[in-house]
């Protein structure tokens, strides 16, 4: 009995160490690895780039071999993207929907943790909508025909989904998508499965500067700004993510994890709107706070958040587009981020 005891004390050290190192290695925090650029370092270069930075989740908008084979034994937890063009395919499909998991997802799983595998990105809202549902039914079952249904499936949802947004609490899908978004958000839910969201503060700042202060919506705000009932904001993120929650509640599913697929502000590209530091505040200040809490609504759940983005990728639109990166595509930091 003794010697059980021990050897039960040691893995519950070994399990606590590990998770103490998991948290040191990035936490609920990663980077959006894009690839729309014609200057990008090799992806191997790039997965020591981000082991160099503690950098242990990445999310790719597509099913790159390059990328996954440099990404095998990195350590490195993965969501990866369909391509939007697919959704149709995989949602008509499901012979697909296997071909796609055999061989973009099959051949790695022993060598990457996928973190998810996200159907599209933003095709919510838009005219895809209704097909979103089909398509993670396909791939999910896919998955399960590999024996790999622990896999989650889900869709990066814009935030322009929702019809209302503030105060939190009166978050609600839009009629359009409210529809698809309740069999979406309950297939996530029984499978608990996390619901992917793009949530830019930036976006909202710009659209309307004389009605946002720049400290709600770069963390940096000394106390509340929006009171919403007893809860109060501090920050624009939080207030978007609870909107979401209320959003979920509304359709019964306010169990379901809301990620945060994408934030980031850029550094350059709309004049003053856009300094590097602007950015490294924002960005800096975002990671310190998922990190650290979590929102008014759901103080003790941190919301998994990715960085948006790795590099500036110079065949995006010009404009800000091209400048959301933490690093330049020589790899040289365009402002440092601690990770």
């Amino acid at each position: 009995m003794a010697s059980v005891l021990r050897s039960i004390s040691i893995l519950c050290i070994f399990l606590i160490i590990h998770m103490i190192i998991s948290l040191a290695d990035g936490g609920g925090v990663g980077i959006n690895y894009g690839l729309v650029a014609d200057n990008l370092p090799p992806p191997s270069q790039v997965v020591n780039l981000l082991k160099s930075r503690n950098i242990a989740r990445v999310r790719l908008f597509s099913p790159d071999t390059d990328v996954l084979d440099a990404l095998q034994n990195s350590g490195i937890e993965v969501i990866i993207g369909t391509f939007d063009a697919d959704v149709l395919t995989l949602a008509n499909h499901p012979d697909f929907a296997k071909a796609w998991v055999q061989v973009k997802i099959v051949p790695y799983v022993q060598t990457i943790t996928f973190r998810c595998i996200a159907i599209g990105n933003e095709v919510i809202p838009g005219n895809m909508t209704s097909f979103v549902f089909a398509a993670i039914q396909n791939m999910n079952a896919a998955l399960q025909s590999f024996n790999l249904g622990q896999i989650p499936v889900s869709t990066p949802v814009a935030l322009s989904a929702l019809a209302t947004s503030s105060p939190p609490s009166t978050g609600d899908f839009s009629s359009d998508v409210k529809p698809a978004m309740q069999q979406i958000a309950g297939f996530l839910a029984n499978n608990n499965f996390p619901l992917l969201i793009t949530a830019y503060p930036y976006f909202a700042y710009v659209s309307q500067p004389g009605s946002i202060s720049l400290p709600f919506v770069q963390f940096t705000s000394p106390g509340v700004v929006v009171w919403d009932g007893a809860l109060g904001y501090t920050n624009m993120f939080d207030a978007m993510v609870d909107a979401v929650y209320s959003a979920l509640e509304k359709i019964g599913a306010g169990g379901v994890e809301v990620v945060i697929c994408e934030s980031g502000w850029p550094s350059q590209g709309n004049g003053d709107f856009t300094t590097i530091q602007l950015a490294q505040t924002y960005n800096q200040n975002l990671v310190k706070h998922v990190l650290s809490s979590g929102t008014p609504k759901r103080p003790n759940n941190n919301v998994e958040t990715y960085v948006f983005a790795l590099f500036n990728e110079d065949q995006k639109s010009p404009g800000v587009e091209q400048h959301f990166g933490l690093f330049y595509p020589d790899m040289t930091e365009v402002y440092h981020v601690d990770f």
